[in-house]
């Protein structure tokens, strides 16, 4: 038995290792070619020493989203302009002392702050004005550190969209894919829970919020995918398409934090024998009802019309309102009805709004 799963252990390794292959050597093969061009442009320009400062821009800016690429380039050249000034200026004045250290990475993390080129504080300048401090020629290093970075920058904004760009498209269907299935669990997973028990509902409810983290960060991956395609030109057939899907994955995004609201209700629900008729009727409703409101949400994702499937869940709930006027059971349909008002707004079944 040891040794068939050890098999299977050896077997899946070059597996994983194969699919981390061909999801990466795209970005790699990116980084490559335009580390080598920055090279190459340099030497072509008369670099009297190797241009290692060209050939870091694109290593550093290309993380395998060339739309990214221009944002990490711009913080990455003007980090380094201002870092070098500042660390000549204050070396100039101070020369080489802990007090000109402290004031050089003081000066730089604040002009990081104001240097953001559309992302967060931007080290870059700190660090490129430390780096004066470690060369025997300030003048000649600021030199060389500045127009190789910018010339390293220019290649990469120009290569990136062209380089084996990611599609976006295609991402976004993965991530859609995993909203669905997540959300759909949610649903499913709470509407059994009422009946399984106090401590399945709280296991439930930690389950549910794990899986509302993760459609959060599906939604900052579509926005990321959405925003990489202004940079994409090889993949701009898709521009509606994806901003389309962008568009569901927000949408569902935003109705997600009342699975939490719903799971939460459920778990201080289950399990009281006081409201143990009432426990037992929702969870004879809430099964059909999570099930209708996740085909809402599928046919969201899936980019066809939700109107149909929220209609039905609309109807379910509203057939649920007439059977159950309990406070339990308005609590507990009230998450639903915002999810399906987020979905496709529209007013709700009468008669839970102003129920507690």
């Amino acid at each position: 038995m040891r040794e068939r799963f050890s098999g299977v252990s050896r077997l899946s390794r070059p597996s994983r290792l194969g699919g981390v292959v061909r999801a990466e050597w795209p970005g790699a093969a990116r980084i490559v070619v335009s580390v080598a061009v920055a090279w190459q442009a340099a030497l072509w320009l008369g670099a009297d020493q190797p241009p290692v400062y060209a050939a870091v821009v694109p290593l550093v800016a290309l993380r395998g989203d060339p739309g990214t690429a221009l944002g990490a380039s711009v913080q990455r050249a003007l980090g380094v302009v201002a870092g070098v000034l500042i660390g000549i200026g204050v070396v100039n004045v101070l020369r080489l002392s802990t007090l000109a250290l402290a004031l050089v990475v003081a000066l730089g993390l604040g002009a990081g702050m104001v240097l953001r080129a559309g992302g967060g504080l931007n080290i870059q300048v700190a660090a490129s004005s430390l780096l004066v401090f470690a060369n025997d020629s300030p003048d000649a290093y600021a030199f060389h550190r500045v127009w190789e970075t910018v010339l390293g920058g220019v290649v990469t904004v120009l290569l990136a969209p062209w380089l084996w760009p990611p599609d976006p498209h295609r991402v976004l269907a993965v991530i859609a894919e995993d909203c669905r299935l997540r959300v759909s669990r949610a649903l499913n997973g709470t509407a059994a829970a009422l009946a399984a028990g106090p401590g399945a509902a709280r296991d439930n409810l930690t389950l549910v919020r794990a899986h509302v983290e993760a459609v959060h960060a599906d939604a900052a991956r579509a926005r990321e995918a959405e925003r990489a395609m202004r940079f994409n030109p090889l993949r701009r057939r898709h521009r509606e398409a994806v901003a389309r899907q962008a568009r569901s994955v927000s949408v569902v995004d935003g109705a997600a934090p009342h699975l939490t609201t719903l799971a939460r209700e459920v778990a201080a629900f289950a399990g009281r024998e006081d409201l143990a008729d009432d426990v037992r009727r929702a969870g004879a409703r809430l099964p059909g009802l999570a099930s209708l409101t996740a085909r809402a949400v599928e046919d969201t994702l899936a980019g066809t019309d939700p109107r149909p499937a929220v209609a039905a869940a609309r109807a379910e709930l509203a057939a649920y309102t007439r059977a159950d006027s309990r406070p339990l059971a308005v609590a507990l349909r009230r998450p639903f009805q915002q999810v399906l008002e987020d979905l496709d707004p529209a007013p709700g079944p009468p008669g839970d709004a102003g129920r507690g």
